[in-house]
């Protein structure tokens, strides 16, 4: 069974890369909703164009560029002309993650924007991101949201508390340091790997904490 990736217009493209990379690292398939206002993000932050027609040759750009914005910075070696990813459009409504019947491990929202956190908790499913969200969380399967916003008013806050009482995982896409980042690329690297964490899915991206004060700090 696949995982549904959904990216919502946020900042922070690349946490969602990085966490399709070490998805697919693992072995797992995805089912892959890019929403509208994601797209400019991405043209933005990125100058990929994400479009339906060419998904695959463009997914295969966005996965090999780094946080940096370099491209070719990690070799891409997963077969996106097979089915391990699927892409489905966001306006498609009759999109397979749009039914509980459609069997899937859970869903990543990376990054998750706070229209699509009031979108999701407010049960609109206004496109296929919010309902396959919100048909996630009545099968009582996984959903896991990183929200990136800053700062957070009270109506964001009340959404949030609404996502955690459905049993949704609230993962702010906030890095920590002890994990001896070096990079920018180590610093998405830690939020997508909590990302995963909260999933339940097993990854190498960031140093993890062992009690040893001191013990991620980079040496000579």
């Amino acid at each position: 069974m696949p995982w549904i990736v959904g990216v919502s217009g946020a900042s922070g493209t690349p946490y969602a890369a990085a966490v399709l990379r070490a998805l697919l690292a693992a072995g797992e398939s995805v089912d892959l909703v890019v929403s509208r206002a994601s797209r400019l993000t991405l043209l933005d932050e990125t100058g990929i164009s994400f479009r339906d027609a060419h998904w695959r040759h463009d997914l295969r750009e966005w996965l090999a560029r780094g946080a940096d914005g370099k491209p070719g910075t990690f070799d891409v070696d997963v077969d996106l002309d097979g089915d391990r990813v699927r892409h489905w459009s966001a306006g498609d409504l009759a999109a397979g993650p749009s039914s509980g019947s459609y069997p899937t491990k859970g869903m990543l929202i990376v990054p998750a924007s706070t229209a699509c956190v009031a979108g999701v908790a407010l049960g609109l499913s206004k496109d296929l991101l919010q309902r396959a969200a919100s048909v996630t969380l009545k099968e009582r399967r996984r959903l896991v949201v990183a929200v990136r916003e800053t700062p957070l008013d009270g109506r964001t806050l009340r959404h949030l508390v609404t996502l955690d009482d459905a049993g949704a995982s609230v993962v702010p896409a906030s890095p920590a340091f002890y994990a001896g980042a070096t990079h920018i690329q180590d610093l998405v690297d830690f939020v997508a790997g909590r990302v995963l964490d909260a999933a339940g899915v097993g990854h190498g991206l960031y140093r993890r904490w062992r009690g040893d004060l001191g013990g991620a700090r980079p040496t000579d």
